[in-house]
């Protein structure tokens, strides 16, 4: 009953096969032509998640507030010392200014001119002390540089130095690193890349720790969301500036960028950069199965004419309903062509069978009775795999559930008319030397003859796989589906080893700085929460300035004359700077108070500078005090430059936007303590603040909520998944005892699916968490041809051209699927192991556990 308007579908295609043909394939290019102009792609990766959950509504709230922090590109810019990185880091932003077409905005945060005038004031009154005294002791290196800024001036404070040292009036030891530091410059100069003395840390004592080598650039990019990848003219733009303004690694600048936009993008690259090669395995791939499977030229290129039209509606009809592709909704044509292969070679396989004793017209008819109501079944339950993400808040996957769901019943449809209405017109004649596999006879008689004992043992491995199952996890970092070794991935994981640019933080919106900061107070009271991470505007007052003013003043005094004197000399000529290197170098060779080893090649470099052309010289002066300059500039602005204590209402306004929103609502920031891409550790971190601040938002709690959001969405369609397979097989099989026959060997093939991809030290994530309820549908649909075959009498299963056609149909699929493994997106790769090893273990229990646990057939029982 079940199977017969299936049948008449399929004898009613062949017998009007061209018109069926006809009005398909015109449906299937209007279809083609409405996907071509009308599909786009989303590449927002906020769309994947439904936007009305209570914690996104917090997240947009934030963002509404503050949209100047939304859908940035952190330029980070890191130089071999401070300097080199600082003057780079300008020169990049000056060229970016202005262009209104690819950027919003563009800003240096860390070069406001609030943290070059107060920035002392952050430091403890012990560093700031013990910073003042040796600047006191490089006094008169510095007031010689300040009345001299040129190479003629270095020499000469580094000659007095030595007359001093040489008449015992001074200590020539702290000075000994300054001149080894120059020594080693000069004996670079003529190297491709000539090495500055490290100015900074010679005055500070201090080697300059990782961020302060690095500066950076938040830049608003315009952003194309129709591009599959919206920031990349910007992106590129960005980094045309930066080579052609020589910052490169060559010249000692790296410039690399990271943030939201560039993250997004390169996730996204690597997807259209993997597509060619993945359709290339799965077509060659599918192709050759094909053909090994069929054994016909004519029958191979029939069904991939019906794949294509079905692909094409399929395709249109996602046009037409979600008018959008996602993240996730692109893998939906893998996932057709790798299913619906299925229903169009078990026709075909069963065609050839019937056409070995029956005329064209006769085994078509035959065909479609003996295989129509199966098809339709193993369709209707796929389908339910699908249709069972639809309901779930994880939007990427519940519009791939609307596409593939009803692309499914496509498949079905074009399997039954198309494909007969192809062989009839083309007449497809396939010889097959056998219609089964004689050879499997012994493997039946085994599964049947000792079916007690296997079932015994298929319950203790399911037992032993079910407990490493067990242990199975969801990686809902976002961050764990991206290439490591990308450039943005790099970038962060250097910007995540400053705790103050930790990127895992929890933002709250208080109605006011005072309630902020009393917020602030009792989250930096927590364990889970690092207590220097909490900020709020009031952050950027420094702490204790009474104490700290009163050293800087007394700086000011001893240092202020100095670092800005009255008179500056001209600038020396060629000459006259030649005539004090060659002065500093007489001085150095006579040296005894410098080690050798500094003195030697000191003066020998300084006895050809001497001598060099003009070009050597003004080379030698750019390496010399370029960086050395601009730490005495930068010196002059941090001494001289605090007047008074800071307060709140004092802070500059850019840095006031950033913390206050126009309502008046402050903006408070805290970060975990530990290792934030512990998602155990983040979870307690995130529990425990929205405990204190349950409008919490930000990175963290957006990591946490949507691992939340995807595990349940997964949890909820597998049980979707499971009671609508079992409730179609039910109205179809009618028998209890055929429905579980279906399901137990799926069960199994799931819990050896979920024990073998633990053990391989992997977890579920935001791609893959979509192959278990699929899986169901693909597998019921194997099974069921066994079980509906076993029930009308046939035995020996493996020996069967459905069991030819099954392993045919599960390679072919496995083919499709495993072929997203050769994408470099590491989300598309994961699905693609994960469904391929599935389906592995899918086939295998059908194969293996189904016929164990049917026995004989009923007729001869």
């Amino acid at each position: 009953m079940w199977s017969r308007p299936f049948a008449r579908m399929v004898a009613l295609s062949g017998r009007h096969a061209t018109v069926v043909a006809l009005l398909l394939a015109g449906l299937s290019v209007v279809m083609a032509v409405l996907a071509a102009t009308r599909l786009s792609v989303d590449t927002d990766t906020n769309n994947l998640i439904a936007a009305d959950l209570p914690w996104r509504q917090q997240e947009r709230r934030v963002d509404r507030a503050f949209p100047q922090l939304t859908d940035l590109t952190l330029v980070l810019v890191t130089g071999e010392t401070p300097a080199a990185a600082d003057r780079a880091a300008a020169a990049l932003a000056d060229r970016l200014q202005g262009r209104h077409d690819l950027f919003k905005s563009v800003q240096r945060p860390d070069a406001l001119p609030y943290f070059r005038q107060y920035g002392l004031l952050f430091r403890s009154e012990d560093e700031l002390r013990d910073l003042s005294q040796k600047l006191v002791d490089a006094q008169p290196l510095l007031g010689l540089l300040a009345s001299d800024p040129s190479l003629r001036g270095l020499a000469g404070a580094l000659g007095l130095a030595l007359d001093g040292a040489a008449g015992g009036q001074a200590d020539i030891g702290p000075l000994v690193p300054a001149f080894r530091a120059v020594g080693n410059s000069l004996a670079t100069l003529a190297s491709p890349h000539p090495q500055p003395p490290a100015w900074s840390t010679l005055l500070t004592g201090t080697p300059p720790g990782a961020q302060e080598l690095q500066r950076i650039i938040l830049i608003r990019p315009v952003l194309d969301f129709g591009a599959l990848e919206p920031g990349a003219k910007a992106s590129e733009a960005i980094r045309q500036a930066a080579r052609d303004l020589g910052l490169t690694p060559e010249r000692g600048v790296r410039v690399q960028l990271t943030g939201p936009v560039p993250l997004s993008d390169e996730e996204f690259a690597s997807l259209r950069s993997g597509a060619g090669l993945t359709t290339a395995i799965a077509l060659g791939g599918v192709l050759l199965l094909l053909l090994v499977g069929l054994r016909s030229v004519q029958l191979v290129l029939l069904e991939l004419a019906t794949l294509a039209a079905g692909l094409a509606t399929t395709a249109g009809f996602a046009a037409l309903t979600v008018g959008r592709l996602n993240l996730i909704s692109v893998a939906f044509a893998a996932l057709f062509v790798g299913i619906a292969v299925d229903f169009g070679i078990q026709f075909s396989v069963r065609y050839g069978a019937e056409r070995q004793h029956l005329p064209r017209a006769a085994a078509l008819g035959a065909t479609g009775e003996g295989i129509g109501g199966s098809l339709a079944l193993a369709a209707l339950a796929t389908s339910l795999g699908f249709f069972s993400f639809v309901p779930t808040a994880y939007t990427g996957v519940s519009e791939l559930g609307v596409i593939a769901g009803v692309g499914m019943l496509i498949a079905l449809l074009y399997t039954l008319t198309f494909l007969p209405a192809l062989i009839a017109i083309f007449g497809a004649n396939p010889r097959l030397r056998e219609a089964g596999q004689p050879w499997a006879a012994p493997l039946d008689r085994f599964l049947v003859e000792r079916r007690t004992v296997l079932r015994w043992l298929f319950l203790a491995v399911a037992i032993a796989a079910g407990i490493m199952a067990a242990r199975l996890r969801f990686d809902a970092d976002p961050l764990s589906l991206k290439d490591p070794h990308s450039e943005s991935m790099v970038a962060l994981g250097e910007l995540m080893d400053q705790p103050a640019a930790n990127p895992y933080t929890a933002t709250i919106l208080a109605p006011s700085l005072p309630a902020a900061e009393q917020l602030g107070a009792r989250l930096a009271e927590l364990p889970e929460v690092s207590p220097d991470s909490v900020m709020t505007l009031a952050s950027f007052v420094p702490e204790d300035q009474d104490g700290k003013l009163a050293i800087l003043s007394d700086l000011q005094l001893l240092l202020g004359p100095v670092l800005s004197p009255i008179d500056t000399k001209a600038p020396p000529t060629p000459d006259e700077t030649r005539h004090a290197l060659a002065e500093l170098a007489g001085k150095a060779k006579a040296a005894t108070v410098l080690p050798p080893d500094v003195r030697d090649p000191l003066a020998a470099s300084l006895e050809r500078l001497s001598a060099a052309p003009d070009d050597a010289v003004a080379r030698a002066q750019d390496l010399l005090l370029g960086d050395l300059l601009y730490e005495i500039d930068q010196l002059k602005t941090a001494v001289e430059g605090p007047t008074g204590p800071v307060t709140v209402e004092g802070l500059p306004q850019e840095l006031q936007a950033d913390w206050i929103a126009p309502s008046g609502e402050a903006r408070l920031v805290a970060a975990p303590r530990g290792d934030a891409r512990d998602l155990t550790m983040l979870r307690r971190f995130v529990d425990a603040v929205r405990r204190v601040a349950p409008d919490a938002t930000g990175a963290a709690v957006t990591v946490v909520e949507a691992g939340r959001t995807v595990a349940s969405a997964f949890t909820r369609a597998l049980a979707l998944a499971a009671v609508a397979s079992a409730a179609l097989l039910f109205a179809v099989l009618r028998r209890p005892r055929d429905v579980a026959l279906v399901l137990a060997p799926l069960a199994l093939a799931g819990v050896l699916t979920v024990a073998v991809w633990t053990a391989a030290g992997n977890a579920l994530n935001f791609a893959n968490i979509i192959a278990l309820p699929l899986m169901l549908g693909i597998g019921v649909a194997f099974n069921i041809y066994f079980v509906v075959n076993w029930r009308s009498g046939h035995g020996g299963p493996l020996q069967s051209s459905l069991a030819r056609a099954i392993v045919v149909s599960a390679l072919t699929t496995m083919t499709a699927f495993g072929s997203l493994a050769a994408t470099p997106h590491l989300g598309t790769r994961s699905m693609g192991e994960l469904l391929a090893l599935a389906l592995g273990f899918t086939v295998l229990t059908a194969l293996l556990v189904l016929p164990a646990l049917l026995g004989p057939p009923p007729r001869a029982a």
